[in-house]
């Protein structure tokens, strides 16, 4: 037997087989193991309840008498004649004797023996119509459930006798509750119906009473709800939940108020109590484990605020959902003409949340609803979106946030075939690339570390210096770390590749909508991300950007684009290339003259640029003919444009005046050269401008402007450094393009103004000669020296004398 047993017994895993198992094995091994333990305990509990069950109902069940069947005297004179009728002399004694016997006793078949009705016959119908009130269902009384706790024997002289007590049963909580839910659903149906009869019989003046009154008790409530949040969040997370049940406010007349609060206060509520970093869920690994008490309620609080948070978004976004499909909700308290302004406020919380919390859970379902909206049709909403978008591209350092926008922002142009609002592409010229390319850049020159192997070690150093120079290279590991180098190269990662979506962007609407309104935003922005794009594509990219332009399809202002985006490519990397830009030259020269010269003006800034990257900082291949062309067409251009963009116009002549010093010869009347100046001619190599001057400057060195004036001497004087035509420091030192915008002229009012004409009336009046006739003052002038020598006149002398 022992032998046999050794045999069956169940062998331990050894290590090595232990080793070779994988995890999932053994987890899996060990929750059926749990799963098969719990289910026969949940047999065996079940057992033992029905057990108890019966038991009780046998103990409780009260015997009831036999029921004894008594037979009319009729009956038995009908039986004694029956039983006379019978065949008795063919039957034994035994059997009758036997017969007598079943009859006297009493079971379920005492009935008439006689009645020639079957055993189990059926019970017929009334024919009578019940009636209502036997239809409706009966409260049975319900005795109260008894339960039967078993106690220790006692012994006696025949043996144990077992001992038991019933226990009453309290009926369950679950009853009282839906008992008292009942109760409370009764009396607020009845208050409502009081309520609302009383509301139809008030004044206007009560109902306004009454929904300022019901206005500050709800105000009331939120306050307090959110400041005891904002005093303990920790122990107060759950107040979150009753601020939250507010936005499902029902009254008609505070509705809309009282749900626009408490989604803002939600808002700023949510902005100081979210931490700073992301909460993921916990494993259940984690949720088996024990830990401390701060721990757990920290847990606790983390759960609590991302589960309400989730459903406050829910709660905003559905609001929003309901206004764009214009949905009546199922209780009527807030009417379809109000759901405007409520998604207005849901929006603007998205809004801020989307600027505020970049960093916590569900930020991309933020980005995804914002986004959306960034192409509504209607202006408020899509402007305010478009706002926080920008703020966010312009906030973020590390990345993740902008990669996620410009997804959501290429799947919205792929879906809407194209058709939405230039706005839309215009936020991404606010995406913050270019400045950490210029530190990659820097980084790459730099030398790096290297550290020295150990045949190096062993050949070079010492023991005791090979000791050092491993402590000392341990150290330079740890400060690298702690410098965050992979945080750079992750941040890098996620740049380049929001960079590539975004032409990806660009290139397909190049592609394939050349003429829709977006063109512009995609010209400007490859201006801005130009030195960035691959080397590759700069010769396809200048072919389609020239044959844009030839194409006479586009407006100034996207020909502008054309041309600026083209420079961009070519001052950057595209200096390695063997291309002659003389056609963006030519249609540049061409389109100075259709500049806008109203209040409309912002192509300016544009074409300032544009000078500025084609002639200032490209002067080593540029011609002396070109530059005197441009500068002769500027001074042309600057008689019809407002004085903001002239302001502009003549600080590039000057920038150009000082990169080209031959330009001065515009200055002199003297000819250079034979040939005279074609005005008409688009090419500036073959105009001869240098056989013409700047007479356009001695028309506006009148010009009302005093700017204007000032810069126009400044020119006439030869555009000295110093000396006494020299411009003050400050102007000397702006930009053509800050100067046209500091002297912006938006509202169409003088900027710098203009001192008004002096007041024509005197202030106060000469004293001196102010008579014409001389000898008219001398007879004032003696008649005022004479002394008057009479003696003060005195009425009252003749009542003395009488």
């Amino acid at each position: 037997m022992g032998a046999a047993s050794k045999k069956h017994r169940k062998k331990k895993p050894s290590f090595r087989k232990l080793l070779k198992t994988s995890n999932v094995k053994l987890e899996n091994k060990l929750k059926n193991r749990q799963f098969k333990q719990q289910s026969t305990a949940k047999k065996q509990r079940k057992e033992q309840r029905k057990l108890r069950q019966a038991i009780s109902d046998v103990s409780h069940q009260t015997i009831k008498p036999l029921e004894r069947y008594k037979k009319k005297p009729e009956e038995e004179e009908d039986e004694e004649e029956f039983l006379e009728s019978l065949p008795t002399d063919m039957m034994d004694e035994d059997d009758l004797e036997q017969i007598r016997a079943m009859a006297k006793k009493a079971s379920f078949i005492t009935r008439d023996l006689s009645s020639c009705a079957p055993v189990h016959s059926k019970k017929r119908k009334s024919d009578q119509p019940v009636e209502k009130y036997e239809k409706m269902p009966r409260k049975m009384k319900q005795e109260e459930e008894k339960e039967l706790i078993h106690l220790l024997p006692i012994k006696d002289k025949s043996g144990l006798i077992p001992q038991s007590m019933e226990k009453l049963v309290v009926q369950k909580a679950a009853d009282e509750e839906n008992e008292e839910e009942d109760v409370k659903d009764q009396d607020e149906l009845g208050e409502a119906v009081e309520e609302s009869k009383n509301f139809l019989t008030l004044t206007p003046e009560k109902h306004l009473e009454l929904r300022a009154q019901k206005l500050m008790e709800r105000k009331l409530q939120i306050a307090a709800l959110g400041s005891a949040i904002l005093a303990d969040p920790n122990s107060n997370i759950k107040k979150l939940k009753e601020l939250r049940a507010m936005l499902m406010e029902t009254d008609p007349s505070v509705a809309v108020t009282v749900r626009k609060l408490v989604m803002v206060s939600l808002v700023e509520i949510f902005k100081d109590i979210v931490p700073s970093y992301r909460i993921r869920p916990l494993t259940e690994a984690e949720k088996a484990v024990k830990v401390k008490k701060e721990t757990q309620q920290l847990r606790e609080f983390e759960e609590g605020l991302v589960s309400q948070y989730k459903f406050y978004l829910e709660n905003l976004e559905q609001t929003i959902r309901d206004w764009k499909q214009k949905k009546h909700k199922g209780s009527q308290a807030v009417s379809l003409a109000c759901y405007k302004g409520l998604a207005e406020v849901a929006i603007r919380c998205l809004c801020e949340l989307l600027v505020a919390l970049p960093h916590f859970n569900f930020h991309n379902n933020v980005v995804v609803v914002v986004v959306s909206l960034m192409n509504e049709p209607l202006k408020k909403v899509s402007e305010m979106c478009c706002e926080a978008v920008r703020k966010l591209l312009k906030q973020d350092k590390l990345g993740q946030a902008s990669l996620a926008t410009v997804r959501v922002i290429s799947g919205l142009v792929k879906s809407r075939n194209y058709n939405i609002k230039p706005e839309v592409l215009k936020t991404l010229l606010c995406l913050r690339i270019k400045e950490v390319e210029v530190k990659k850049d820097t980084e790459q020159l730099t030398p790096k570390q290297q550290f020295m192997n150990f045949k190096e070690k062993k050949k070079n150093l010492s023991r005791m210096q090979r000791k050092w120079k491993k402590a000392e290279e341990k150290l330079q590991k740890e400060l690298l770390e702690a410098e965050a180098s992979e945080s750079k190269d992750k941040k890098l990662k996620l740049h380049t590749e929001t960079l590539n979506i975004v032409f990806l962007i660009y290139f397909r609407i190049l592609k394939k909508a050349q003429k829709s309104t977006l063109l512009p935003s995609v010209l400007e922005g490859l201006a801005k991300f130009a030195h960035l794009i691959n080397l590759e594509f700069f010769d396809d990219l200048l072919t389609v950007l020239h044959s844009l332009i030839m194409s006479d399809d586009l407006s100034h202002r996207e020909s502008l684009h054309c041309i600026l985006t083209a420079f961009h490519i070519l001052s950057g990397q595209g200096d390695v290339l063997n291309i002659d830009p003389l056609k963006f030259y030519t249609h540049l020269y061409k389109t100075l003259l259709t500049l806008h010269a109203g209040a409309s003006n912002e192509d300016t800034a544009i074409m300032l640029q544009c000078l500025d990257i084609m002639l200032t900082k490209r002067r080593k291949q540029i011609t002396l003919h070109r530059a005197l062309a441009f500068v002769k067409r500027l001074s042309t251009l600057a008689l019809h444009v407002m004085p903001d963009s002239c302001i502009g116009i003549l600080a590039a002549i000057r920038t150009l005046v000082h990169t080209f010093p031959k330009c001065d010869i515009l200055l002199d009347n003297d000819m250079q050269g034979s040939g005279v100046y074609l005005s008409e001619l688009d090419e500036p190599e073959y105009c001869n401008p240098q056989n013409t001057c700047l007479w356009e400057l001695h028309t506006l060195k009148r010009h009302y402007n005093p700017m204007v004036r000032k810069y126009t001497a400044h020119l006439l004087a030869g555009a000295p450094s110093e000396g006494s035509g020299a411009l003050a420091v400050e102007l000397s030192r702006r930009a053509p393009g800050q100067l046209f915008e500091d002297y912006r002229q938006k509202d169409m009012t003088f900027n710098p103004p203009v001192a008004g004409p002096p007041s024509r009336k005197k202030e106060h009046f000469t004293i001196g000669s102010a008579f014409l006739d001389s000898n008219l003052k001398e007879q004032v002038d003696a008649a005022l020296q004479v002394e008057n020598n009479q003696d003060s006149l005195d009425f009252a002398t003749h009542f003395t004398h009488k």
